[in-house]
């Protein structure tokens, strides 16, 4: 029978059955097991060191006696401070009675006694064996256990499971083994499926002996089965999710060499333990843009659906959870079917990352067509968390009287701004990274496309093909990211049902016009970077890629750092600032000429960058032809 499942493996996958066997061996199976049942009973036996026998306190938490004892002290205590607040009150007073001094310190002698013979008796003697909430302590016994197990999983599965993909694959391409994988005739999917589903069944091992006491624990805590199968549906989607991103991460940044697994598992470990603590400490908010990345974090939902995990006061916050102003963190369907869909959808697109990179590790990661889906596709994410229903805007009211919180669309769209900016100036750095090709690929290409610059071959070449330029392409993601923005200001005046004189957020220094200069410059600063990146990746240096990433750190970062050493700040010479990496913090002092002014000094500092562009593109191409006709 093991031989028919064995040989059936093989059939199916041939790269799973080759994984399986390498690891599902004798000793390695045994130990997983010793690991998973050992970790399962230390954590039992841990908790039986708190359980209630003789000698537990009467004002335990499962003494049944403990309300009524607990309760007298208090009032003792209660009635000791009032007392002693009547005394030193009688005291203030010059002609005081004595007498009604004398009575109140009587009493609170009285009262002291009493507090003190309790406190004696309650530290002399334990509650009765037949007074003890056994029920109830069972109850939190299993509860612990099943939230301590749930945590446990999270981190083993995500860190042990990601380390273990990576690794293996930096293992099988020092070996050579991988481009030996690569010219097999099974497909891209079922070679990673393979590996996917192989390289980690040891921790899977450990994870399922694990399940029965889970699941039992579970039960025994009163928690319904629904729940505990939609925690086991995320973290499952959430392995998948996390376990495509390690195969790409383990493709394309094979530089990193060994210290390579250590880079991948170790940031998601920082990422695991960041977003707990965050939920943990006070639970956070999701009314901003960048919501949606804690959410690939499974401690938010977990604690959502065990809301003992980190003892909240006011439970999680992903009950106030809104996406585009609907409420899908009232509905545990929905807010669990919003985490499955958002690791489907970016599962869905790292696998289609996995098809491109595996048969030729060095071609572009995405697409440029898929890259306008990337973009697009995140700014309805940070949108829908942006448009979120939240009272944050408080108008000015006459003195001493309360002041009524109201909701404000653009209040609540400035306060995102710049996390809206940041999030994607990150993404279209990246995606500079991403898609602009190199020396050989734009001489490719050059060669056959010098001639005719304006025809329609030529234009849907520059917007979807592989080996051109990505200035067009970077160009239409830009236009991507900033039309939502641009249509806010546009709409703004209509929006501003509460007559707010701070209409954008910014300050009332900020007036549109501002603001729409201010993405004009984003804009020409972006684009001067793709073209500066691709200007030296047409380089005949091997490093051209170093000096690309260093070129364009330099231009971004060295002006603000020269600006901030000199200590002129932008309320100081806001024109300096315009000409930064960070316009924005010299739009609020400077004035509409002078931004005008930079924006036309930056334009032609770009169009002279292209023009340069376009010279060595057409000089690649005329020099390949000539190489490939002599």
């Amino acid at each position: 029978m093991m031989l028919n499942l064995i040989d059936k493996i093989g059939d199916w996958n041939p790269q799973l059955l080759r994984e399986l066997k390498g690891r599902l061996k004798i000793l390695p199976v045994a130990i997983a097991l010793i690991i998973s049942l050992l970790g399962q009973l230390v954590l039992f036996l841990f908790q039986l060191k708190d359980f209630p026998g003789e000698n537990y306190s009467i004002v335990g938490q499962y003494c049944r006696l403990s309300k009524s004892y607990l309760q007298q002290q208090e009032t003792l205590y209660r009635q000791s401070s009032t007392l002693n607040t009547a005394i030193s009150s009688l005291k203030r007073n010059k002609g005081f009675d004595k007498a009604s001094l004398l009575d109140l310190q009587t009493e609170l002698k009285s009262t002291n006694v009493k507090l003190q013979a309790l406190s004696k008796y309650i530290s002399e003697n334990f509650c009765p064996t037949n007074q003890l909430d056994m029920q109830s302590w069972w109850q939190d016994h299993w509860e612990y256990i099943f939230l301590s197990l749930s945590v446990i999983f999270i981190f083993t599965l995500l860190v042990a499971g990601t380390y273990l993909l990576i690794n293996n694959l930096a293992n099988e391409e020092r070996r050579g083994t991988l481009n030996f994988i690569r010219l097999s005739p099974q497909s891209e999917v079922k070679i990673l499926t393979g590996k996917l589903l192989g390289v980690p069944i040891l921790v899977y091992l450990v994870t399922l002996v694990a399940v029965p006491l889970h699941l039992y624990a579970g039960r025994s805590a009163n928690i319904a089965l629904s729940y505990i199968f939609s925690f086991y549906a995320v973290l499952a989607a959430s392995c998948i999710f996390f376990y495509s991103a390690a195969l790409l991460f383990g493709l394309v940044c094979r530089w990193f060499n060994s210290f390579q697994p250590w880079l991948g598992s170790g940031s998601i470990l920082v990422f695991l333990i960041m977003t707990m603590m965050m939920v943990s400490s006070s639970g956070g908010n999701f009314n901003n843009s960048t919501a949606w990345f804690r959410l690939f974090s499974p401690f938010d939902i977990t604690n959502y659906l065990f809301p003992n995990l980190f003892h909240l006061y006011n439970g999680s916050p992903l009950k106030q959870l809104q996406f585009f102003y609907l409420p899908i963190g009232t509905n545990v369907s929905s807010i669990v079917g919003f985490h499955l869909l958002s690791y489907g959808l970016c599962t869905f697109g790292i696998w289609q990352a996995l098809k491109r990179c595996f048969r030729n590790p060095n071609t572009a990661v995405i697409s440029k067509l898929q890259s306008y889906l990337v973009v697009a596709g995140l700014q309805v994410m940070m949108w829908g968390f942006t448009l979120h229903y939240v009272k944050n805007y408080c108008p000015p009211t006459l003195v001493k009287q309360p002041s009524t919180c109201l909701y404000d669309v653009n209040s609540q769209i400035g306060e995102n701004f710049i996390l809206l900016a940041f999030c994607n100036s990150v993404l279209l750095l990246g995606l500079i990274a991403i898609l602009s090709p190199h020396r050989q690929a734009v001489q490719d290409w050059a060669r056959y496309k010098h001639q005719g610059i304006w025809n329609k071959s030529l234009l849907k070449d520059l917007i979807f093909g592989e080996k051109s330029i990505a200035l067009v392409a970077m160009a239409i993601n830009l236009a991507i990211a900033i039309i939502p923005l641009i249509v806010w200001i546009a709409v703004a005046p209509i929006l501003n049902v509460h007559h707010n004189r701070n209409l954008l957020g910014f300050g009332n220094n900020v007036h549109r016009i501002h603001v729409i200069f201010a993405l004009a410059l984003f804009i020409t600063f972006m684009m001067i970077y793709a073209t500066i990146a691709q200007l030296m990746l047409m380089m005949k240096t091997s490093k051209r890629s170093l000096w690309a990433i260093g070129t364009v750190a330099a231009v971004m970062f060295l002006p603000p750092m020269i600006l901030q050493f000199l200590t002129i700040s932008p309320s100081k010479n806001a024109t300096l600032w315009l000409f930064s990496s960070f316009p924005w913090a010299g739009v609020e002092y400077a004035s509409t000429t002078t931004i005008f002014l930079a924006l036309l000094t930056e334009f032609s500092v770009l169009a002279l960058l292209n023009f340069q562009l376009t010279k060595r593109v057409k000089l690649a191409g005329e020099s390949a032809t000539k190489a490939l006709l002599s």
